[in-house]
């Protein structure tokens, strides 16, 4: 069995599509936040994926688990992969640009690799992945002082928030492991996990935002929160499982690269929202660390040198 899948044109385009709903997921946020506080927008988010995918499910004649065991690895899953960093994300948002949160959210994988680390018995530090975590830590480094960015033009708060998200998926990837190993199809997983967070946000959402005194949003705003949950949410799970099993891993774990791009062109054409050249250099160190880590960087570097050498003899 091939450990590195080559994706077909269809493959890509899937992919692409894939980075635009994820990436749209800042924007679709961007404008809910205008009318909406973030938990709300949260709640909203996670119970309209929810029935979303539970139809879904129905109409695969999937069956959803009913036992104890299985809700609470849910539940565990919903507070790390959903509640905590969408809180942040959306939370950051606020105040910084979609895109800037977008490509702090991209140092989500390094995150990943650190807690993988320490936690797991298979998943230990290698040389690539060391510098891919220098790079990465580089990058957000660069996002933070680069150029002359003050405090006061980008608060540090935000910016650690949506850290704090990456960090949040870092433990979730690690946790979500076990539901392989209890024979849950990835899209029952992610039926749970939304649905799990649904239920743990409407306690919080009530004594917190009292929703029923915040005044009836426009229909732009109904329309991001539709978007966010219908096809930055469940579409987009949909979607990420397929590429997985058509493209392997590796291949669409690309996608990383891929949605920064896709929310700062949003942001761009519809928010009218600018980043700083120092926004942009941090980007493509994070984008550097990123492709280390799975070894494209050192791969390509080594054919490089082995053409190279090829062609310098006689």
């Amino acid at each position: 069995m091939q450990q590195n899948q080559s994706m077909s044109l269809t493959g890509w385009a899937l992919l692409l599509a894939l980075s635009v709903l994820w990436g749209g997921s800042f924007f679709f946020s961007k404008v809910a936040l205008s009318e909406l506080p973030p938990l709300t927008v949260v709640l909203a988010r996670v119970a309209i994926a929810a029935l979303a995918l539970l139809v879904y499910l129905r109409i695969r004649r999937q069956p959803i688990p009913t036992d104890a065991t299985t809700w609470t690895a849910f539940f565990g899953m919903g507070l790390l992969n959903n509640l905590i960093p969408f809180t942040l994300l959306f939370w950051g948002q606020t105040q910084i640009a979609s895109g800037l949160a977008s490509i702090l959210n991209a140092t989500t994988p390094i995150f990943s690799i650190l807690v993988a680390h320490f936690l797991t018995a298979d998943e230990g530090m290698t040389r690539n992945k060391l510098v891919g975590i220098a790079l990465g830590f580089s990058g957000v480094a660069v996002l933070m002082a680069g150029n002359g960015v003050k405090t006061a033009d980008i608060p540090l708060l935000p910016l650690l928030a949506c850290l704090g998200a990456a960090l949040s998926y870092g433990f979730a990837g690690v946790f979500g492991r076990r539901f392989r190993r209890m024979g849950i199809s990835p899209a029952t997983s992610a039926f749970g996990q939304v649905s799990a967070t649904t239920l743990l946000m409407i306690p919080v959402v009530t004594l917190i935002d009292t929703p029923w005194h915040l005044p009836m949003p426009g229909m732009t705003t109904m329309a991001a929160l539709l978007g966010l949950g219908l096809l930055s949410t469940a579409l987009a799970y949909i979607l990420f499982f397929h590429i997985l099993a058509v493209g392997g891993a590796i291949n669409s774990s690309l996608v990383t690269l891929l949605i920064p791009v896709s929310a700062i062109l949003l942001g761009y054409l519809f928010l009218g929202e600018i980043l700083a050249s120092n926004h942009f250099a941090g980007m493509v160190l994070i984008a550097l660390g990123l492709l280390s880590i799975d070894g494209r960087l050192y791969r390509w570097l080594l054919g490089r040198r082995r053409k190279s050498g090829t062609t310098a003899k006689p």
